[in-house]
């Protein structure tokens, strides 16, 4: 059964795919033939031909290799003579079918985006509705009710947004001797100390739980407003007595340990943008919860980050789920075209990125993820990750490259302000120099996926 059920997801991922290139082709397709462009073949698929037929002027084909297709145009790559070429139509006419692609790839992704969204029973905000005991983020200037509208120098949309600034937040050295460290490693003591009585009995009641949580929280939250070390230490104290004396009743006695200071401290650490009292402020450099998953990662200095924070839950309503699909699709390409920049920057490396193996290893990771908890939930993974293609698609596909959609829309840009076609002959050599660029670049991307595949240093895995 299991495999089934994996041979089904893959089938799952395949139509997708082949859906995003079908939709990319099809934009294509649909406004050359509004606009009375003659279209000689539309294809679904690279490669040797499975079957075709012919329908009036044009021939509809599904070739062997499910990684692109194409709408071939008279007159797209050549002269024609033909009234109803390419090349003949008007140029806002050429202007729409070269982008229209690109666009019912943004389309696409908000459908699926909406068929996403519309599942879940709520929404996450980013306002802040409570912050964790052992939070860092509490003693550094942020407050309950703070709506975060930026963050890392990312404007903040969605909790979307939030969770990518966050990820691409850069781990630094701070000062190990600041309050701010004192009061999280106060606050991370009471937490271990309540943890400790919770692991020496297993057969603790739910009811005892509560109380020494609502103990510790009630607490840490003085921990995290204190002035002084002294105070934040006075805490730490009366917070590990509480819990002892509601658990044991006297019979055992709290022994504080003493909190050790380094003179540096990894955390991740921001400028934050709030609106508080409907006003926006900034945030200077607000800590979050830093941390190793391993010994292995701590040996190697490899640091995570966590949230720290709850946020306000948003109801489902007709209204949000339309908000949060629009919100979403939005802010995914903000993401696509921020990563592009960043790239760019030198923010993001060469082995961040990925090919067609890369984006399977990924398709396939994620899917397997899911399906520790249900077939749903892998279905849902695999959207998902199709929903950031497409969308990427259409970004990337907009760039003003040649060879790319994009590249040719710049040429017809240029035609239309000077009123002059570029030289065929030079459209197309910058095209092939283009496509040839973009091949090697990929041939490249490609190898470099394989050899993370092979040694195990890919992203994720």
């Amino acid at each position: 059964m299991q495999i089934l059920i994996i041979i089904a997801l893959v089938i799952i991922g395949v139509l997708l795919f082949e859906l995003i290139i079908f939709s990319h082709e099809f934009g294509h397709f649909i406004t050359a033939k509004k606009s009375g462009v003659k279209v000689n073949e539309f294809s679904l698929g690279m490669g040797p031909k499975i079957f075709g037929f012919t329908k009036g002027e044009t021939d509809y084909s599904l070739r062997l290799l499910p990684l692109g297709g194409f709408c071939a145009m008279e007159g797209e790559d050549e002269e024609s003579p033909e009234p109803r070429a390419f090349n003949n139509a008007k140029i806002w006419k050429r202007m729409i079918i070269i982008i229209a692609g690109a666009v019912m790839n943004i389309i696409l992704g908000f459908i699926m985006m909406f068929a996403y969204t519309v599942q879940a029973d709520s929404y996450a905000s980013t306002t802040i509705d409570a912050f964790y005991p052992n939070s860092v983020s509490a003693n550094c200037g942020i407050e309950i009710g703070d709506k975060i509208t930026e963050l890392n120098g990312y404007s903040v949309w969605n909790s979307r947004d939030l969770q990518f600034a966050m990820a691409t937040m850069n781990c630094k050295k701070v000062d190990g001797k600041s309050l701010k460290i004192y009061l999280q490693d106060c606050a991370r003591e009471a937490c271990n100390a309540y943890n400790s009585i919770l692991s020496d009995n297993e057969n603790i009641d739910d009811s005892t739980i509560s109380k020494l949580y609502d103990i510790l929280s009630n607490g840490c939250s003085s921990i995290n407003s204190a002035k002084t070390k002294e105070e934040a230490y006075n805490f730490y104290k009366q917070i590990g007595e509480d819990i002892y004396n509601e658990y044991y009743n006297g019979k055992k006695s709290f022994e504080p340990v003493e909190i050790e200071e380094k003179d540096t401290r990894l955390r991740y650490s921001s400028d934050v943008k709030v609106i508080r009292n409907g006003e926006e402020i900034e945030i200077k450099d607000v800590h979050f919860f830093t941390y190793f998953r391993n010994e292995e990662d701590e040996k190697e200095g490899k640091t995570s980050m966590s949230y720290d924070f709850a946020v306000t839950k948003i109801d489902k309503t007709f209204g949000t789920v339309i908000g949060e699909t629009v919100s979403n699709t939005c802010s995914m390409a903000k993401m696509v075209w921020t990563s592009l920049v960043w790239l760019v920057q030198g923010r993001f490396s060469f082995t961040d990125l990925s090919g067609p193996v890369g984006i399977a290893t990924a398709v396939t990771h994620v899917a397997s993820i899911g399906l520790e908890t249900s077939f749903m939930n892998a279905f849902n993974n695999i959207l998902y990750v199709m929903i950031m293609i497409t969308i990427n698609l259409g970004i990337f596909n907009m760039l003003p490259f040649p060879a790319l959609d994009g590249g040719r829309f710049l040429f017809l840009l240029i035609e239309w302000i000077f009123r002059k076609p570029i030289p065929r002959k030079v459209e197309q050599i910058v095209n092939s120099v283009g496509f040839a660029l973009l091949m090697i670049f990929m041939i490249v991307v490609t190898f470099k996926d394989v050899w993370q595949l092979v040694t195990g240093t890919m992203p994720g895995m």
